[in-house]
């Protein structure tokens, strides 16, 4: 099962590129192959994304939230993958986000594309246009503060 570690630091203040990053629906806006996300409460998520010309759609689950720390969810059927993003202080007006993320490609072209890296790739070019997006508006679209999982209530 591939993992996925990438990273890239932010013009940003911490709390505007967690609050950004909070706006799952928006991911689109930035993630490649990413055609829809649905969140139907503040841990549920549906996703429709076309990757190699296929449709695929699952359902994910946020199993941590943290503000201006982490996010961790997991698939729940569908395309398998799970990860976390962690979101550090550089200064500031600087962030640094950390994506950690495994995932289990289905079929030869998933499995040869991840052998390959192309996986790593797409994940460092949505951080790309993450930075991008964030950086040229300067401010979050909005925000979800609430606590998940582990951290909640702590």
């Amino acid at each position: 099962m591939p993992t996925i570690e990438q990273s890239i630091e932010v013009s940003a203040p911490l709390s505007t590129v967690y609050n950004q990053w909070t706006q799952f629906e928006e991911f689109p806006k930035f993630m490649e192959g990413i055609e829809r996300i649905e969140q139907t409460d503040e841990t549920h998520m549906h996703w429709v994304a076309n990757f190699g010309g296929k449709t695929h759609e699952w359902d994910a689950t946020i199993v941590e939230q943290d503000p201006d720390q982490r996010v961790a969810w997991k698939s729940d059927d569908g395309k398998f993958n799970a990860g976390v993003a962690t979101f550090h202080h550089i200064d500031e007006n600087k962030t640094r986000i950390m994506v950690q993320m495994d995932w289990e490609p289905e079929g030869v072209l998933e499995k040869i594309g991840g052998a390959l890296n192309f996986d790593d790739r797409r994940v460092k070019g949505d951080l790309e246009r993450f930075k991008e997006m964030i950086e040229s508006t300067g401010r979050e679209s909005g925000a979800y503060r609430g606590e998940v999982g582990e951290t909640a209530g702590a």
